[in-house]
């Protein structure tokens, strides 16, 4: 599998990611805590665990999303925020249906990608070429199939580049030709740098990754 053309965004990739001490409440009990972790350019991370063990709520905290019990959450450069960094792609896919596969990638870089508008077209392309729905450009969302739906929004990663991919579950609804894509965009984002920590039930190739499994009430976990 030939990895997708690398966009590459500059000083975006030389970013690192340090979790300290970082603790997880839900519904008043504490799902994880103590937790800490400390990730260079290109190092990926796979979390796994039972359902309820707080693996997307990680994901979440690091994204931004829901604020963390306890602990801190940066990057190397203090003056970056690390959520405006981050893509997070969660079990919605994120897509408008009303707009075709086009215009939603347009949409993204409009919003997140600060691309020339004489680039954005090519960008396009670039980014749906990455998930194999180029050849969808023009047709509306709401047409697509699950995995179809699902791809369209993995595109978003390479519409708009940031150096952290947060991936909750995304080998769910992809066959096994669209997993091998997803894995060929991860080897080139870590390839210029970027940092990948995702989270998975199924088998998922990411060489050389720090694997760390969370458990209800886990502490003082370091990969």
């Amino acid at each position: 599998m030939t990895p997708p053309d690398p966009i590459k965004p500059g000083s975006l990739f030389d970013l690192s990611l340090r979790v300290h001490d970082l603790a997880c409440h839900r519904s008043g009990r504490a799902v994880f805590q103590g937790l800490g972790l400390d990730l260079a350019p290109s190092q990926a991370l796979l979390v796994t665990g039972p359902n309820g063990s707080g693996k997307s709520s990680l994901l979440r905290m690091v994204g931004g999303l829901i604020n963390p019990a306890n602990g801190t959450i940066r990057m190397n450069d203090p003056e970056l925020i690390v959520a405006e960094q981050s893509h997070l792609i969660g079990h919605l896919e994120g897509i408008k249906l009303a707009l075709t596969l086009g215009e939603n990638v347009a949409y993204w870089i409009g919003l997140l990608g600060h691309v020339p508008p004489n680039a954005a077209a090519k960008r396009v392309q670039t980014a749906l070429s990455a998930v194999d729905l180029h050849h969808l450009t023009d047709r509306p969302a709401r047409f697509l199939s699950a995995g179809q739906k699902r791809r369209l929004g993995l595109a978003r990663l390479i519409a708009a580049p940031r150096a952290i991919w947060l991936l909750d579950e995304p080998t769910l609804g992809l066959d096994q030709a669209s997993i091998g894509r997803l894995e060929a965009m991860m080897a080139a984002h870590r390839a210029q740098g970027g940092i990948v920590i995702a989270t998975s039930h199924q088998p998922i190739e990411l060489p050389g990754a720090f694997s760390l499994r969370l458990s209800p009430k886990m502490s003082g976990v370091t990969p």
